[in-house]
């Protein structure tokens, strides 16, 4: 008896999957909930685990193959021993057998009756995997003797399927206008380049952001923080902090809880357009960028504006670590309303950060800097940061993106105003 491997739900408005790698072989024994093949969606990379125990006895669908949701990936055969009998079995089609415990055994045709393409029945194997797919044998090619349908062969047209919705959609679809072909290159150089397919998270994230610069009416405008006041109370209180919560106190608490202040006072930076209307959020998912080894990826902070620092700081913490382990959900990555991105870890000083569409707001962190400045009139030194907002001039006006973060930039100057709601 075999168990199918089937392409699992993958979340909310993601229909398809590109195949990773598989990480057994055909033959291969697995164990259940084992790990068997990696699928890469538009937003996260997957593991497949196995349905059961047993031993891999097909594949039905190779790395860089576009699948559905719920699309045939393989099987998994009951024992070692059941998924070597099979086999051999079906090579035996025309020989009779007397052991009725073999799972493929197939019954010799009548001496008197010439055996034909449209006579072999398909192997019992075979037909389970027809009769519970609703299918019909006449349209799978067999490749057994005289045309016999095989187990394999049914395997292969379940797996089919999931390609052709996409192919019948591309045939609807204008064909694409082909990129520009490459300059040529001089050979002492192509000898020194790699070519390497790229990710399909690589390819989302590429679209997405080409996207949003064509659709939105993208403008930064900038601003500057200094930093000493919240530098010096997470130094006063960092200790204290990580006894009683159990997490570091860093700078992303303060400026989620500061974007969320500004986000009850210009609503606009929390919207975004469907269609001719505008949607305003009365609440405030921050979707937090994170680069990881494959690309940039943004977990959401849910419901941010009714946690504390604490709380904010432990899930940004948790989302982190995910994200870098590759641990990340559907979930995660969903529902966003703005985002925050600090480039400045990577000891960026200034950027125009892209939409994360259909967000109307981004808010750029860089790089804190000790830099001379005028405080009361004197020439001081402080450690200071440029702030980013890149914003959707269609929803957002130039005098809101503005308040926007001026009250960023108050909230992190003087830290109470977050304690005391200001």
């Amino acid at each position: 008896m075999s168990t199918e491997i089937r392409v699992p739900t993958l979340g909310e408005s993601v229909t398809e999957a590109t195949i990773g790698q598989w990480y057994k072989k055909v033959g291969d024994s697995v164990a259940a909930d084992e790990p068997l093949v990696e699928l890469e969606t538009d937003k996260v990379t997957i593991e497949v685990p196995a349905p059961a125990a047993g031993v891999l006895e097909a594949i039905a669908a190779q790395p860089g193959d576009t699948v559905d949701v719920g699309a045939l990936l393989g099987a998994i055969a009951a024992s070692s021993g059941a998924a070597a009998a099979a086999p051999q079995a079906e090579a035996k089609t025309e020989t009779p057998a007397n052991n009725a415990a073999g799972p493929e055994e197939i019954k010799p045709e009548p001496a008197a009756k010439p055996v034909t393409a449209t006579d072999r029945a398909p192997a019992p194997s075979a037909q389970k995997l027809i009769n519970e797919n609703n299918l019909d044998a006449g349209n799978i090619a067999g490749s057994g003797k005289a045309g016999q349908v095989l187990k394999e062969d049914v395997l292969a047209a379940l797996a089919k399927p999931a390609a052709a919705p996409a192919a019948k959609a591309a045939e609807a679809k204008a064909p694409a206008p082909a990129p520009a072909p490459r300059a040529p290159v001089a050979a002492d150089d192509a000898s020194r380049e790699e070519r390497v397919k790229m990710t399909r998270l690589r390819q989302t994230i590429a679209r997405r952001l080409k996207d949003a610069q064509n659709t939105a009416a993208m403008l930064t405008t900038f601003n500057e923080v200094d930093m000493k006041p919240v530098m010096d109370l997470r130094n006063q209180y960092k200790e204290l902090f990580e006894k009683k919560h159990g997490v570091k106190l860093g700078f992303m608490g303060f400026f989620t809880k500061a974007v969320v202040h500004a986000l009850k006072e210009i609503p606009a930076v929390n919207a975004e357009i469907d269609g001719d209307d505008l949607i305003y959020k009365n609440y405030a998912h921050i979707g937090v960028a994170v680069g990881t080894d494959k690309g940039l990826v943004v977990p959401v902070v849910r419901n941010a504006d009714q946690m504390s620092i604490a709380e904010i700081e432990k899930e940004i913490g948790n989302l982190g670590k995910k994200a870098r382990d590759g641990a990340l959900s559907m979930a995660d990555m969903q529902g966003g309303t703005f985002t925050i991105s600090n480039g400045g870890v990577y000891g960026s000083l200034m950027s125009t950060p892209i939409l994360n569409a259909p967000q109307s707001g981004i808010l750029g962190m860089h790089k804190i800097q000790e830099r001379p400045v005028v405080v009361g009139g004197q020439i001081v030194i402080r450690p200071m940061m440029y702030l980013a907002l890149s914003y959707d001039h269609r929803i957002v006006d130039g005098k809101e993106a503005v308040t926007f973060l001026v009250r960023v930039k108050e909230s992190l100057e003087a830290p109470e105003r977050l304690v005391l709601d200001l």
